[in-house]
């Protein structure tokens, strides 16, 4: 048997400065000595201080003076400082430099005005520790429901996310392609510890060609976990032990090669005894006879039969499977797979291992014709048969279109799915489907004829009344939606708000007056809109969907006031005065009374439409929504002026068609045209 050690396992720079410096404390220290929390996540770490007088601090509350408190790898929150130093004992900050570089970032970008998100663990000591240093203000996301969680109560704050220095960049990747769903001005960094990084990546090369993974640490620790996760993908025969006493039996005739990695929170000395130990079970395996191990080895074959391989090669073409039989298996590619989107490149790994199904144990050329499809299709029968006693849905993938409807594909089982039950509305070209995901509900299950029907219709309508249900159940005046523009209308927009259609009313569309709805929306669009009132009896929505804030009368009485000087043009003539726009949407009224310093019979004496005039406010009703107006106390307009002014338009206008262009008149009759018409004009006076 093979024993493999991981370069990296054991304990990283960060825990060994801190132990390191919890040891130094014991050997200096005259007072009390405490650690704030354990100072790291390893038992027999932890108990190997308390023996030496180390004591835990769970909470301030547990320290005594005088002494001093070593601060753990992972880190606090400032607040947790100024409590131990009002104590009056040392400060020994043994916190990891990776995570004091997070303590900084984040509290650097949280006074910019940013909001911090931590990509972790909510209960793991490190990232209470960050969030200490935003004021405990930063949103916490372990999975894609936790950011569907933060996109309910998201601010429109800059965003700037961080990572647990443990956590996987897998984890790290997927967070944040959530997050760029939801926030548009976000900034990312990514925090994970380049150690941990390099650890993981190795124990996932490892775990892929061993028969046996070992992750030694502690069960609490987070980047333990975190490898014992990344190994088990790998590596079914994946464990992890504390110590040595933990080993698993084994049996060292099938197990020919082992992996050992540790968490980074794991001594020297628990991994020599896991070595030593496995040492001994080498030991005794290499006693073993030659004649016992020679027929252990002999594997024999039958047509029909379902075997254990492992994938040795692949090409285009086929798939090479080592059974441990005196020849290789050959699995053509189109039996490997039902999945159309199957690509043995990116799908496919050396050293996976894979149940197959023996067609024949020998084509002619020595070789035994594998099929693993069969294998998916004999154990997923038995699945499909208990979805359809239970009702439970099942997630396939189209691969084919046939007369009347498709075939899809669930783990190799290929189920009917009729053209009127593929969608819950009427399909046109059923390619539209060819190689689409689909959640079905079986309908009709015969094992002896090998049928299965299966419907997403039913799916789809049932989502669709839990959709329902749920608004009805939930509804309330003032609620807000989010929905999209299902059509259009004369009198308003009708808006889905998750299953159940509501009217926004032609009047609540704009604070302006519109001629058509599609003057503001469109179908499609997505609006955000709340209850304006509701009968559930009739099924009866009405929505709101105007925002005050975009009403021309918001802040009115900030806005307007008694004896402001305004501009704006006339926009209607009326017997009893002039209507101006002095805003968008916002009009005032100049009384007849209001426009000259004089009489006059009608406001079209002296104004017109589209005419720009400055007025006075001289009353404002914001109840009413009516502003008076005058233009006299500005600048009145009196008919005097107006005509005086028509009338040196006029004369201007004559002296303009007077004149002659000097070019089309002959020089030697130029004095006498310029006498001419000087006398024509009257500008030529004789004295």
């Amino acid at each position: 048997m093979e024993i493999i050690l991981a370069k990296t396992a054991g304990f990283c720079f960060g825990v060994n400065k801190a132990v390191s410096c919890a040891y130094e404390q014991l050997n200096n220290s005259s007072g009390n000595l405490y650690t704030y929390g354990p100072i790291i996540h390893n038992e027999q770490v932890v108990e190997q201080l308390k023996a030496k007088g180390m004591r835990i601090a769970n909470n301030t509350d547990d320290i005594k003076g005088p002494g001093s408190v070593v601060i753990r790898a992972h880190g606090v929150s400032p607040d947790v400082y100024e409590e131990i130093k009002a104590k009056g004992v040392e400060v020994i900050d043994a916190t990891c430099p990776y995570v004091k570089k997070i303590h900084l970032l984040v509290n650097e970008k949280h006074k910019e005005g940013y909001q911090i998100i931590i990509v972790g663990d909510k209960n793991h000591p490190e990232v209470i520790g960050i969030n200490g240093w935003c004021d405990n203000t930063a949103l916490i996301a372990d999975t894609p429901e936790d950011v569907e969680k933060i996109s309910r109560n998201k601010e429109s704050k800059p965003v700037c996310v961080v990572a647990q220095t443990t956590i996987t960049s897998e984890k790290w990747h997927t967070i944040n392609e959530y997050l760029k769903k939801v926030f548009e001005n976000i900034i990312k960094f990514d925090t994970i510890c380049n150690a941990t990084s390099k650890r993981q990546d190795e124990a996932f090369q490892l775990s892929q060609k061993v028969d046996m993974m070992l992750v030694v640490g502690s069960k609490n620790s987070s980047n333990t976990q975190k490898l014992f996760e990344i190994c088990r993908r790998n590596c079914s025969q994946t464990f992890n032990i504390e110590t040595s006493g933990d080993l698993p039996p084994m049996n060292t005739k099938k197990i020919k090669t082992v992996g050992i990695t540790a968490g980074a929170s794991t001594p020297d000395w628990i991994i020599k005894e896991v070595l030593g130990k496995m040492e001994e079970l080498n030991k005794q395996e290499n006693e073993m006879s030659f004649k016992e191990a020679f027929e252990n080895s002999l594997v024999t074959l039958q047509t029909g039969q379902i075997v254990k391989g492992k994938i040795i090669g692949f090409n285009n073409a086929e798939v090479y499977i080592d059974m441990g039989y005196k020849s290789d298996g050959v699995i053509p590619v189109d039996e490997f797979s039902d999945d159309p989107d199957f690509n043995p490149e990116t799908s496919l790994k050396v050293g996976e291992e894979v149940e197959v199904f023996v067609v024949r144990v020998n084509d002619g050329e020595g070789n035994v014709v594998l099929s693993k499809k069969k294998v998916d299709s004999i154990r997923n029968w038995d699945k499909m048969e208990e979805a359809y006693e239970n009702k439970t849905p099942v997630n396939a993938k189209v691969v084919e279109v046939v007369k009347g409807g498709v075939i899809a594909s669930a783990g190799g089982v290929r189920i009917f799915i009729p053209a009127s039950q593929i969608s819950d509305r009427f399909v046109k070209d059923l390619k539209e489907f060819l190689k689409q995901p689909v959640t079905l509900r079986i309908t009709e299950f015969n094992k002896q004829k090998r049928k299965i029907v299966g419907s997403q219709r039913v799916i789809l309508a049932e989502e669709k009344s839990n959709k329902i249900n749920e608004v009805w159940e939930n509804i309330e005046i003032g609620r807000k939606y989010s929905g999209v523009v299902k059509s259009l209308t004369d009198f308003g927009a009708f808006v889905d708000i998750g299953g159940v259609d509501g009217l926004i009313h032609i009047s609540e569309l704009s604070w302006t007056k519109i001629k058509h709805p599609s003057e503001v929306l469109k179908i499609g669009d997505k609006v955000e809109v709340s209850i304006q009132e509701f009968d559930k009896e009739k099924n009866r929505i009405s929505l709101a969907y105007r925002k005050n804030e975009d009403n021309p009368w918001f802040n009115a009485e900030e806005k307007f006031k008694v004896g402001q000087i305004v501009k704006g043009k006339v926009v209607r003539l009326v017997p009893f005065g002039a209507f101006v726009e002095i805003q968008d949407g916002v009009d005032g009224l100049v009384h007849i009374s209001q426009i000259s310093s004089v009489r006059i019979g009608k406001p079209s004496d002296v104004l017109e439409v589209g005419m720009m005039v400055e007025a006075k406010i001289i009353e404002v009703n914001l109840e009413a929504k009516k502003i008076s107006l005058s233009i006299k106390e500005v600048a009145p307009i009196n008919p005097v002026n107006v005509k005086q002014e028509e009338k040196e338009g006029n004369s201007s206008k004559a002296e303009e068609n007077t004149s002659v262009p000097d070019e089309v008149i002959p020089t030697e009759h130029k004095e006498d045209m310029n006498l001419n018409i000087g006398e024509l004009t009257g500008n030529n006076k004789k004295e």
